[in-house]
């Protein structure tokens, strides 16, 4: 009886590096393009209007220091979603769970939430400009960090057969 190894029994790396960076990056990415488009006055909602305004009303925390600081703690933050999504979601191929995961984190902050963030409009009050570039925002998030930590697990699951 011959018994055939695998390349010494490989060991792959462990997944959590790979959601860590999705999740960091995916954070970083999206508050960036949600800063850019705070600036272009698309949306009244910006990084530091939900981390550091709701919390801080100083001078520096309405400038560009609190909307850098903001965009990282909003890069941590996103890492512990991101691994909420590989815990629940990472076994369910293509982008629709994404947009889900996404419109949920946007209910979640801006109709559950919203009495934490006293710097936020109310949902009712808000223009359809902020409503719209949010919506998309958080769809754009949860297809970003959806897609890949599924792809990820599917590659991963394909390479052990």
């Amino acid at each position: 009886m011959r018994y055939v190894r695998r390349k010494e029994e490989e060991k792959q790396p462990p997944i959590y590096p790979r959601v860590i960076s999705v999740g960091f990056f995916g954070g970083f990415i999206w508050s960036v393009i949600a800063a850019i488009a705070g600036y272009f006055q698309f949306t009244e909602v910006t990084p530091k209007t939900i981390i550091l305004r709701s919390w801080l009303q100083t001078s520096w925390s309405d400038q560009w220091l609190g909307q850098w600081i903001s965009i990282f703690v909003i890069s941590m933050l996103s890492i512990g979603i991101a691994f909420v999504f590989y815990l629940l979601f990472r076994k369910i191929k293509g982008i629709w769970i994404g947009i889900v995961f996404g419109l949920s984190l946007w209910a979640l902050i801006f109709w559950l939430l919203e009495p934490i963030f006293e710097n936020i409009s109310p949902l009712y009050q808000m223009d359809s400009d902020t409503i719209v570039t949010t919506i998309c925002l958080f769809i754009l998030y949860g297809v970003f960090i959806g897609y890949s930590i599924s792809f990820s697990y599917q590659q991963r699951l394909y390479e052990n057969q």
